[in-house]
């Protein structure tokens, strides 16, 4: 029993990590395309 509990444990852990990964990447990428798209602009 206590090994399914750490294995849900790390999943969730993992499942956590992930999606701010996925954040990060998400508002990464965002913030990038506003940069260019202003830099753009000013030529």
């Amino acid at each position: 029993m206590a090994f399914f509990a750490s294995f849900i444990q790390y999943a969730l852990k993992f499942i956590l990590m992930a999606a701010v990964a996925g954040c990060g990447l998400f508002l990464g990428k965002k913030l990038r395309d506003r940069k260019d798209a202003d830099a753009a602009a000013e030529k």
